[in-house]
């Protein structure tokens, strides 16, 4: 018993007393803004068509269903086109600010707007990417991702504070003005206006306490609260990973098409899947191939929870299935849908490799940096001789070099990112 409370007293303190996985959660962030991003511009010329005026799906009717399905948008507070045009430049903003890590608690929130908004505004205009991208906007919300490779990192070096400057009250009082608007017109449904006003009240009680009273035992609370909540969405999205893949794999052994092996051959037919028609013939033309590809999807996708405790079985199978999206990429023609598997599958990252890539890309930056005779920048919560933090899926990592660790406990002691 001594032991198990010992343990369960370990347990507490680690997921209260920091953000863990700060590398995987940064990873996920610019991973999903940068998904969503890419498909805003590809889409750009096509957007009314597809969430707009001009698309086939009605105003009236997207209505109908919201009020059936008590789903979120904003689309249909009107119906001018000026409305929908500045909806569609502040998702492609948010999605710039998040990926960038600039004031990422107020840009999570609108481009959670912006997905939710665009995607439930034109329900049959999307694919299993964008469910995922659905979700993991509505938890990034929760999680502290900008602790390191972003700009409230950098500033939270600099400044002393994630909060400094006047552009974080100011983007939540518009947010604030906003949220006073939507609940006065009664646009927001019951659930919707409590979540956005304890938001906007937590977020104003975090500002005040940083700036007044930054070492006391309100901001140590406060910093308790956020750790957990954390904690929570990343174990959410963790989960959410291992469902996907386990549905799909078990349905998958379900099918006789599966179960023979030529589940692949047919889509490789269809014209809407076959962006590379010579490519897709010549896979399809190898039923060996096709058989080995087909059970090797299954095997890896119902596999791959049960081996979350095993670190080198686990990296194996995630760098499989990341190679297996990047060919659905290429062959089946829907990028944006790998692009947010992959992401998603980020979670999964060992922290070793993480703080590695992120000290070559920091490498590389001074290299050109230097040759274009330009100041190199820092990395944003690069501290030479700091450690890493943990990863949360494996028990021991690799350590590198300590002269180019990034560390997400750059900012001084009480002063954490991304609150």
């Amino acid at each position: 018993m001594r032991r198990a409370r010992a343990a369960l007293a370990r347990a507490v303190a680690t997921v209260s007393g920091q953000a863990l996985g700060p590398y995987q959660s940064a990873v996920v962030r610019i991973g999903f803004a940068g998904t969503w991003l890419f498909f805003l511009l590809r889409e750009f010329p096509h957007r009314a068509e597809l969430y707009g005026p001009d698309g086939p799906w009605s105003l009236d009717l997207a209505q109908r269903l919201l009020d059936s399905n008590g789903a979120f948008t904003v689309l249909t507070w009107s119906g001018s086109t000026l409305w929908f045009e500045a909806v569609y430049a502040v998702a492609v903003l948010a999605s710039v600010g998040l990926l960038l890590g600039w004031r990422t608690r107020a840009t999570s929130v609108v481009f959670m707007i912006g997905v939710l908004s665009l995607q439930n505004r034109s329900v049959f205009m999307g694919d299993g990417g964008d469910n995922v991208i659905h979700l993991v906007a509505i938890y990034l919300v929760l999680t502290r991702c900008a602790q390191v490779w972003s700009l409230d990192a950098r500033r939270a070096r600099t400044r002393g504070t994630a909060t400094a400057g006047a552009a974080g009250p100011v983007l939540w009082g518009v947010l604030g003005a906003f949220f006073a608007y939507g609940a006065a017109t009664g646009r927001f449904s019951d659930g919707w206006l409590a979540a956005f006003a304890a938001l906007w009240v937590v977020c104003g009680l975090w500002w005040t306490v940083d700036r007044h009273d930054p070492e006391g035992e309100g901001r140590a609370v406060l910093d308790v609260l956020a750790n957990l909540l954390h904690n929570a969405g990343m174990l959410v999205i963790m989960a959410e990973v291992c469902l996907i893949y386990a549905t799909a794999g078990w349905y998958k052994i379900q099918g006789s098409r599966w179960q023979d092996g030529t589940a692949l051959y047919y889509p490789l037919g269809l014209d809407y899947f076959t962006p590379w028609p010579a490519l897709s013939g010549l896979l399809a033309g190898s039923g060996t191939l096709v058989m080995l590809l087909s059970y090797g999807t299954v095997a890896v996708q119902v596999a791959f929870p049960f081996t979350l405790f095993n670190r080198r079985i686990k990296n194996v199978l995630l760098a499989l299935m990341m190679l297996e999206h990047a060919g659905i990429a290429v062959l089946l023609g829907l990028p944006f849908f790998s692009l947010a598997m992959i992401a998603a599958d980020a979670v999964f990252l060992p922290t070793g490799f993480l703080v590695w890539l992120g000290a070559r890309v920091a490498s590389r930056r001074r290299v050109l940096a230097h040759g274009l005779g330009l100041r190199p920048v820092a990395v944003a919560g690069a501290v030479p001789g700091a450690r890493a933090e943990p990863d949360p899926q494996s028990q021991s990592q690799p350590q590198p070099e300590p002269q180019s660790r990034p560390d997400p406990e750059a900012e001084p002691e009480g002063r954490r990112v991304g609150g």
